[in-house]
């Protein structure tokens, strides 16, 4: 496993501060290219692997990519303006980091060797398809600039394939649960926090399905694909989801691992948006299937609020992609 050094663009995220030290325990070298700007202490549990390089930088400079695709066997791209109301925080901010620097990334990294490359795209490519399934098979339909710039990044990943240097896209749902890189303006990870410091969650709507993902198993799928044969992968397109609840399934399971003193208020919603995601092609095809529930996402969030782990949720910036961009006014 030692000759495999994987290159993780947004390590220092909430998915990739989980990710990269699985990795490392997995065998892999690993090396990660991020900005920084929720803090390195993320990956502190690690910070002191022989195995763990860090190359801090911004991934739209080609000497900063250059240097961390050098080497490097595979790539998983996780590395973006996540989430739309980030993206129109600064739409061209967005554009150059989700659009403009994934063509010069995929070719630098085919050039430098690398034989794997995996791309964190998102479900939201799909648009709005309610009453039905949604399956790899339905049309992309995205709604805003940033599903629209993933689905374009899909295109273009394609357009790059060659033998030798295989492909790979995942379509994850929300990703929910705890990471030393927290997230609290996501779903279920909101939904957690209110009930935790309010004893009051605020369901808007109630009855559009959301899909999710446990953190866990998010990352046991970029490990999984990188110990199948690159064969198997290659062009492939996957969603990775696990559960579709209704928002008001997902205030429920809150209310049930926090306590019967939750109070759940509903209140209307002009976002009637609701979507059922299917994985089953990533069961069938790659035998991967999702064994973390949202209950499961919810007490390990709790039992990170217990321990001292997360706290000031409400204010702190480095729980919220947007506060943090708009501190340190990102361009």
């Amino acid at each position: 496993m030692s000759e495999r050094k994987v290159l993780v663009t947004g390590g220092g995220g909430y998915v990739g501060a989980v990710l990269v030290p699985k990795l490392l325990a997995a065998g892999y070298a690993v090396r990660v290219l991020d900005l920084f700007i929720y803090g390195r202490e993320v990956l502190d549990a690690v910070a002191a692997h022989p195995a763990l390089e860090i190359v801090s930088g911004d991934i739209r400079d080609a000497d900063t990519v250059a240097r961390a695709v050098a080497g490097c066997s595979d790539v998983i791209h996780l590395a973006c303006i996540s989430n739309d109301p980030s993206f129109e925080l600064n739409p061209a901010l967005g554009k150059s980091i989700n659009l403009d620097a994934f063509r010069p990334l995929v070719r630098m990294a085919r050039d430098a060797g690398a034989e794997r490359f995996v791309y964190a795209s998102s479900s939201s490519v799909y648009g709005v398809k309610e009453g039905v399934e949604v399956s790899e098979d339905l049309p992309l339909e995205p709604l805003t600039d940033y599903s629209r710039f993933k689905a374009e990044c899909e295109a273009i990943l394609d357009e790059e394939r060659r033998p030798g240097f295989h492909t790979l896209t995942i379509r994850p749902a929300t990703v929910c649960g705890y990471s030393p890189r927290q997230r609290l303006d996501v779903i279920v990870n909101i939904l957690t926090n209110h009930a935790l410091v309010n004893g009051r969650i605020r369901v808007f709507g109630g009855s559009q399905l959301r899909p999710n993902i446990h953190i866990e198993d998010m990352t046991d799928l970029y490990l999984h694909v990188l110990a199948l044969p690159a064969g198997r992968i290659d062009g492939g397109v996957y969603n990775a989801g696990y559960e579709n609840h209704t928002v008001m399934e997902l205030a429920e399971m809150v209310r049930s691992q926090i306590g019967d003193h939750v109070r759940i208020g509903i209140e209307p919603t002009d976002d009637p948006r609701s979507y059922h995601v299917s994985s089953a092609r990533l069961a069938r095809e790659l035998g991967f299937t999702p064994r973390h529930s949202i209950e499961q996402a919810v007490a390990d969030l709790k039992r990170a609020f217990d321990a001292g782990l997360l706290t000031d949720t409400m204010e702190d910036s480095r729980y919220y992609n947007i506060r943090r961009m708009q501190e340190i006014e990102l361009r």
